[in-house]
This record gives structure tokens, sequence and C-alpha cells, in this order.
């Protein structure tokens, strides 16, 4: 029986590296959540925007399935998102607050594990590689929207409310929601919260960022073109716990 790892994570290297992960985003934000944009090439099947050239593409391969592509996460530092014009989040909140802290940034998004992989190893990994990711590059302060399916805020009450009440960012890293698309997550008062309910509710990424310590801005962000409602989710690696930390890097599975 080999005794060779059956995932690998590497960045992209190539068009066909880009290709293959917006082909994936495709199948899960499209397919499966119905998603739409003005760069989506339903015909190819690839689900790409104007960010895309300035971001690392973090790919999680299965060697069992001859390297294919079964997960992935966008990542963009500040040198980068100073090419793009602005930080891809920066449409749906104010970053004011992390950009004036001066701690070096990186905004995370796209993050996808294929239907079949869910559940499994495949999420472990890429966080692994996101690790060594940050550690390489001196990130301090990570941040990215993440979403809710649907967009019917009182439908996602429960879980919003939770956020807001329980893990709202310090005033220092509190990004806010845009205006034009602002929804209150303080939909329902603190005491009133089923915390089970709404920790069912609450996607699975959501909740890994909530166990490593990760807080939510102020506010959600309406996205009826991907037919979601976002929070931003903002990660202090100076705040993590000692168990925290042995989570993010895998260091507690060595």
């Amino acid at each position: 029986m080999s005794t060779a790892p059956r995932f690998c994570v590497e960045l992209a290297r190539d068009e066909a590296d880009v290709i293959a992960a917006q082909r994936l985003r495709y199948e899960v934000f499209v397919e499966e959540l119905g998603g739409d944009g003005e760069m989506v090439d339903h015909a190819a099947r690839l689900e790409r925007d104007r960010f895309d050239p300035f971001f690392d593409h973090l790919l999680l391969r299965d060697a069992a399935a001859g390297g294919a592509v079964v997960g992935v996460y966008r990542l963009l530092r500040e040198e980068a998102a100073a090419r793009a014009g602005q930080f891809y989040s920066e449409d749906e909140y104010d970053l004011s607050p992390l950009r004036a802290s001066g701690r070096p940034l990186l905004e995370l998004g796209r993050s996808c594990v294929a239907r079949s992989y869910r559940g499994g190893e495949g999420l472990y990994h890429l966080w692994q590689g996101l690790a060594r990711y940050v550690t390489e590059h001196g990130i301090e302060l990570l941040f990215g929207v993440a979403s809710f399916h649907g967009t019917d805020a009182r439908a996602l009450a429960q879980p919003l409310a939770l956020l807001h009440h329980r893990h709202l960012a310090p005033p220092e890293l509190r990004v806010r929601a845009r205006a034009a698309h602002f929804q209150r997550m303080d939909l329902i008062a603190q005491e009133a919260i089923d915390r089970p309910a709404a920790m069912r509710a609450m996607p699975a990424l959501i909740k890994a960022y909530l166990r490593l310590g990760g807080c939510v801005g102020e506010g959600a962000f309406v996205d009826h073109a991907f037919n979601t409602i976002d929070v931003c989710l903002v990660m202090d690696t100076a705040r993590m716990s000692a168990r925290q930390k042995a989570l993010y890097t895998g260091e507690a599975a060595r």
C-alpha cells in the first residue's frame, strides 16, 4: 500500500491551474448556489472576475484523482490589491480600520471544496497551506467575505444575530458594510438567540473561522448577483490562542 500523501496544496503556476480553479468555483458558486456575474462564462463553465489576475490561487489537489483540483482559496496581499486598484471586498465593506492598522493584510476569498470532499480532510489541508503562506509573507490580519446562501435576512436571523452579539470585531478592526446594501444583523435580541439552531444554520467555513478566533464586521451585505448574504470575517493572528494556532497550522496533528 502506498504511503505517499493523498492531498497536496500548492499555488497555481500557470493559466491552466487558474482555469481549473475557476471551473471548480463554477461548480460550487454558480451551479450549486445559483450565483452569476458579468464575467462568468457559462459555455466554458468558468466562474471568474477581473480580480483573478491579481490573486494568488491556492489549490488543493487529490493524487488519487490524478491530481485534480478539489479545493481552492484566493489570496490577495496589499501590494497586489494596489495593482488591482482595491481589495475585492472593498465594494461591499469599508476597510478603513484594517488599512489604518498599518499591519500586513491578506484578503481571503472564493474558498470552496468539491461536494464529494466536504466533511473530510480537504478544508484542513487548505488551512495548513494558508498557514504556510501567512508565515512566509509575514501576514498579521486576514479578512474576507463569507456567505450565507439566499438573500432573505429574516430566514437567517438566528445566525446573523449570534455573529453580531457574540463575535463582533473590536472597534479598531470593525469594518462596516457599505450603506447601499447594508443589512442589520441584530435582528434578534441576544437573550432570544437559540444558539444550537444558530450554529446549525452557520456555514462550515464561518464556523471554522470562529473556532480560530475570527470575528465579524458591522452589518451584512446582500449580494443579489451571487444569491448570498455576506459577512466580513477578520482574523488577527496575534490574538490567536496556542490551541487555535495549533488547529490553524496543523501542529496539533503532528
